[in-house]
């Protein structure tokens, strides 16, 4: 079990008093496996995603990460946030790098690796060029390359497609799709788009109006091995993004 959340609880305390965002979340994931979390606006999906980074701290319950606590941010966890936050002033090559020069691991293996992460994906043409020079879409793989280039065993993506018109974004989260499964990565994707969480994984955790509870885990077996738009041609897709909807429809 490379992730297990056991109890997880969040509250903060606001001017109206204290605030319970997330209660009792209980999940495990195994290696390798592709999960997206959907749920309102305001249950808390962000918010248990940081905690599993150790961006953030629980008020109860605890993370496990190849079964050690998460006290902290972790080197095994890789985050990739809704915007792709590439620094204008640095070549695409220096922005992938990034993550290894806060490290101090910016060594020769380290690079070679890059070097060739850029070339699998189709940047090395692209890796002396300013972030403005790029679409929308490749800014978004740039980004996933640098999050891939420190070697995470987890993969955590905050709606990395949110700012992206909706031909691109098809697009692009087949892309993605597509190099995580080819990197073996496990990662967990939060989401607000039920037709991208069934299209790119093996299962769909669906969260409570606030506070975030876990009302089912959605195992999509019979998806597996297929493309983000090959799924969305399947007979069964529409039959599960109504499972999925009614659940949200009802809130609670």
């Amino acid at each position: 079990m490379i992730v297990a959340l056991e109890r997880i609880r969040k509250t903060y305390q606001s001017a109206e008093g204290e605030v319970e965002a997330l209660s009792d979340i209980t999940l495990e994931m195994e290696e390798g496996t592709f999960l997206s979390v959907v749920g309102p606006s305001g249950c808390g999906k962000s918010t248990l995603l940081a905690i599993i980074a150790g961006l953030e701290k629980a008020s109860g319950g605890r993370v496990l990460l190849q079964g050690e606590e998460v006290t902290g941010v972790s080197p095994l966890v890789g985050y990739m946030p809704q915007k792709d936050e590439l620094f204008p002033w640095r070549s695409i090559r220096e922005n992938v790098l990034l993550g290894l020069e806060l490290r101090g691991e910016k060594n020769g293996e380290r690079r070679a690796a890059v070097e060739e992460l850029l070339q699998r994906y189709g940047l090395a043409d692209f890796a002396d060029a300013a972030p403005r020079q790029l679409s929308g879409g490749m800014r978004q793989r740039c980004a996933l390359i640098r999050t891939l280039a420190t070697d995470p065993a987890l993969l955590l993506l905050d709606e990395p497609f949110s700012a992206l018109d909706y031909q691109t974004r098809l697009s692009v989260s087949d892309d993605i799709h597509s190099i995580i499964r080819r990197e073996k990565k496990t990662a967990i994707l939060v989401t607000h788009d039920i037709s991208e969480s069934i299209s790119m994984s093996d299962a769909v955790a669906v969260l409570s109006a606030r506070p975030g509870r876990l009302k089912a885990v959605h195992e999509l077996t019979e998806f597996r091995g297929l493309s983000p738009m090959e799924r969305r041609d399947h007979p069964h897709f529409h039959a599960w993004f109504n499972t999925v909807w009614k659940e949200l429809e009802l809130g609670v």
